[in-house]
């Protein structure tokens, strides 16, 4: 029998806990082979989608699939690995033991070296786990997911609290990993980590999908860019009456202008400001975006 190309199916998703309605109606499709970023502010029915989805909770109504099996039969056949915002590490023991000691639990158990260097923890295996930092029990909590071969892998908040240098070692081992065509689907607040990293954005806010497509179809919600140039002498009062100008940022000569007619404000601003140097035009942030349609879902 044919597998369905899908490695998550959800279908109207609904959890309640009293009268809150933590999810309410969620679907969602994720293809093989996709990096996926589920965004939304907190409360928004993330991490309560995140635990249906890994059969850690049951739903009140809806279904679940992965890879056409129920979450607990896929995770049973070490079809999902995950790293979960507060997932524990058993303590008294060095990680190569921890990863060993799990790695012989599973039902097609990875090559050990092959996990080791995915994860980048070869410098950690004869470490106490109970005495790694923050960024090496996350690169950890890595290596456990994948000593199983995983197809899908499912990450929670995966860098709450670490620092810069700890988050861009994860999403290299991460990108590394779907690399080969594995399934990725991720949750964060850190949206620099979902522009650079996922194929497609699912945003979610109270409860729904409302949202869902690759980050450039996301980011025109926003429907502005940005004009940065160095201008000695600013006005701020002539800038904001450029044609398209929504907002004026000025930082010395460092000025930034949010534009809906970038093309237009651009060619008035080298006409009035001959002086101006450094120009840089770029999108909108992502956050304007989600910003923009979170409020537009919750009014």
């Amino acid at each position: 029998m044919t597998e369905t190309p899908f490695a998550i199916e959800i279908r109207s998703l609904r959890r309640y806990y009293g009268a809150v309605r933590a999810v309410d109606g969620v679907d969602l499709s994720v293809r093989r082979g996709e990096v996926v970023a589920l965004l939304g502010p907190n409360g928004a029915g993330k991490t309560t989608t995140l635990s249906a989805l890994l059969g850690l909770s049951t739903p009140d109504r809806g279904q679940v699939a992965l890879f056409g099996l129920n979450p607990r039969a896929a995770i049973a056949a070490g079809r999902v690995g995950a790293v979960l915002q507060d997932g524990a590490l058993l303590t008294g023991v060095t990680v190569k033991e921890l990863l060993s000691a799990m790695r012989a639990l599973q039902p097609q158990p990875a090559v050990f070296d092959e996990v080791v260097e995915a994860a980048g923890v070869g410098d950690l295996l004869d470490r106490r786990v109970d005495r790694l930092s923050g960024g090496q029990a996350q690169r950890v909590r890595f290596a456990l997911a994948l000593v199983g071969t995983p197809d899908l892998l499912v990450l929670d908040e995966p860098t709450a609290g670490l620092d810069t240098a700890a988050r861009r070692a994860f999403w290299t081992a991460v990108r590394g990993y779907a690399a080969a065509g594995r399934t990725v689907l991720f949750s964060t607040h850190y949206l620099e980590e979902a522009d650079e990293v996922a194929d497609r954005i699912v945003l979610i806010a109270a409860g729904r999908v409302v949202a869902d497509g690759p980050t450039t179809e996301i980011r025109a919600v926003a429907a502005a860019r940005l004009i940065r140039a160095t201008l000695p002498d600013a006005d701020r009062a002539g800038l904001a009456a450029l044609p398209g100008v929504t907002s004026v940022d000025v930082h010395g000569a460092a000025v930034t202008l949010r534009s809906t007619d970038s093309d237009t404000t651009l060619r008035t601003l080298l006409t009035a400001y001959p002086g101006a140097r450094d120009i840089e035009v770029a999108a909108a942030p992502l956050a304007d975006a989600v910003l923009a349609l979170t409020d537009e879902a919750v009014a």
